[in-house]
């Protein structure tokens, strides 16, 4: 335990808050903090109930939104059998023993377990509907996989690629050519099928809580990062984790955001290799999926109030280098960009209101984040970590406003969300509070997957 109170304060942006709001510390004013807590939670249960009322109203309207469990995309289908035991099961053993696992293990080792924490996480409810359930949204039509047998070339491929976008699968056309080279290479080592890309899936998106929980350290130090260690890996969004894509931009990003964070600040030779490390993570995610972009907001944040952004424009060296290769080869991100907005509006999304899914994609999103989290964002004082939650805020707000985000954001914006759930750290100040407000976490995940058929 002194290797976590050396790590990071030098540093760290520092933290000056109230003993009451620091993890692991009593709270001394319980009737106030009460208080504060329950209209947390009302909001956060308002927000989603303005949401499914006004999208119930819409649908009765003839609303053509392709959505039915709205503010979730999906069909309300509540299931319950014996394949939920497993989960549910897990996420009680979870409740009892995270608080008590996250302070005490080394901090290597709270890493490789908050990685396998969420990996087991997202299987098991994904199995609750079966070990079909792991690969049901790869088999699907709008997969990516189905346009593997389109890359003949590489070379071919990219060239052609934002002119012949609209023959391409709808997740193809809503990406850059990152993702569907990066699985027809797999399939070129003999990695070719479903079951090979939900696990690329699942390692994707259970990496990206290590990488947050290395971002909370380097701003806040270790304390706080065990203290949100079990709300990173047990949320609810984990249900989109096993079954989406998406799952393992979030992963790379994370991972991207964590090197840029802990490049700032640093006067050491690892300075550069963390800059350039992160910046070509940066890359490669750009080319997966063009909302990261808007994940640079959780570094630039933490380079503004540390005044030291030089590590970003080192960053920017390999994202040029790695662009410019596409563009040789040529695709270029901004034709590419260009093209799936226009492929975008031509889609479902046409026919889906602006207006709503401003509301909409927001209650999704608290839906995925689960109602801890608002009490989280009410109850946080840590100026490091809200660095990081504001960061990726903007972010969110950014994309709720683009245009390109109408509906199906509990997966989209994945990206965002581990950094959104680095406020949990707040929610931690005993064990006693952490297994509380951890069973309403695996509580909600548990009742989204067994009430929601989602596409995914």
């Amino acid at each position: 335990m002194r290797s976590d109170r050396r790590a990071g304060p030098a540093r760290a942006v520092r933290t000056d808050v109230p003993r009451a709001a620091r993890p692991g510390l009593p709270s001394r004013n319980v009737a106030p903090e009460a208080r504060r807590d329950a209209l947390a939670l009302v909001a956060w249960g308002t927000l989603v109930a303005i949401a499914a009322a006004w999208g119930v109203v819409l649908l009765a309207h003839g609303a053509h939104m392709r959505m039915w469990a709205l503010p979730l995309a999906g069909n309300f289908r509540p299931r319950v059998g014996p394949r939920a035991l497993p989960a549910i099961g897990f996420g009680v053993l979870v409740v009892v023993c995270a608080g008590s696992v996250a302070r005490r293990v080394p901090w290597r080792s709270l890493l490789i377990v908050s990685f396998a924490a969420a990996a087991a996480w997202a299987v098991l409810l994904a199995f609750a509907d079966g070990p079909h359930g792991l690969i049901r949204s790869i088999l699907a039509p709008a997969d990516v996989s189905n346009d593997l047998p389109a890359v003949h070339s590489v070379s071919t491929f990219l060239a052609t690629f934002v002119r012949r976008i609209g023959e391409y699968s709808v997740h193809t056309r809503g990406h850059p050519p990152g993702l569907l080279l990066l699985l027809w290479t797999m399939s070129r080592l003999g990695m070719r099928g479903a079951w090979w890309q939900s696990a690329l899936e699942v390692a994707g998106g259970a990496a990206a809580v290590p990488a947050v929980l290395v971002g909370i350290a380097d701003v806040s130090g270790r304390e706080a990062a065990r203290a949100a260690a079990p709300f990173v890996a047990l949320a609810p969004m984990a249900m989109f984790v096993a079954t989406s894509e998406d799952a393992l931009f979030a992963g790379v990003a994370a991972w991207a955001v964590a090197l840029l964070v802990c490049a700032t600040g640093r006067r050491s030779s690892r300075r550069l290799l963390l800059a350039l490390g992160g910046g070509g993570l940066l890359a490669v995610g750009l080319f997966l999926s063009y909302g990261i972009a808007l994940a640079l907001a959780i570094p630039i944040a933490v380079a503004i109030a540390r005044r030291d952004v030089l590590p970003l424009a080192l960053a920017a060296v390999p994202v040029l280098a790695i662009g410019l290769a596409f563009g040789a080869a040529g695709f270029w991100w901004p034709a590419g960009l260009a093209a799936t907005r226009q492929q975008y509006l031509l889609s479902v999304a046409a026919h889906r209101p602006t207006s709503y899914f401003l509301v909409a994609d927001l209650a999704a999103f608290a839906l995925a984040l689960g109602p801890a989290v608002a009490v989280a964002l009410a109850r946080l004082r840590d100026r490091g970590v809200w660095l990081l939650v504001g960061g990726a805020l903007a972010a969110i707000v950014l994309a709720d406003v683009s245009g390109m985000s109408k509906g199906e954001v509990e997966r989209i914006w994945l990206p965002f969300a581990p950094w959104v759930l680095a406020a949990c750290c707040a929610l931690a100040p005993s064990e006693r509070e952490t297994r509380r407000w951890l069973a309403l976490q695996v509580a909600s995940g548990v009742a989204m997957q067994l009430l929601v058929r989602s596409p995914w």
